[in-house]
């Protein structure tokens, strides 16, 4: 299951994951573009999650995430992944899929995520 973390801050791991994949660096400014927010926004929601050990930044302002910081954002980028595939298999429109696949990564325990893998017989580590 996930830990306190709120939806927005699951969001923000995400992101940085995705974002670290796909660009090396992650600055604030690529997450306020991500998002559509205002820096400042950005800036209050990173300094709880270097805060909660989950994502560091450097002297450069870059944003890295910690092991633990890792560990969080794949479990929840796994479960995105399933739920847009799921949605997509079930004939719902790709945009769609990944608008709701967001909504649905963060409202089930990890013990009933497990359960649906094996159910869609998915390869997962649980």
């Amino acid at each position: 299951m996930h830990t306190n973390l709120h939806e927005s801050g699951e969001d923000y791991l995400e992101a940085i994951l995705v974002l670290g994949k796909k660009k090396g660096a992650v600055r604030r400014v690529d997450l306020a573009d991500y998002f559509g927010y205002a820096k400042p926004s950005i800036t209050v929601a990173i300094k709880s999650l270097i805060s909660e050990g989950l994502v560091k930044a450097d002297k450069e302002g870059l944003l890295c995430l910690t092991e633990k910081g890792v560990e969080k954002a794949d479990k929840i980028y796994e479960q995105h992944c399933f739920f847009k595939q799921v949605l997509i298999d079930a004939e719902v429109d790709p945009v769609t899929a990944d608008k709701e696949a967001c909504k649905l990564e963060h409202c089930l325990s990890q013990e009933s995520f497990d359960k649906l893998c094996i159910a869609y017989g998915q390869k997962h580590d649980a």
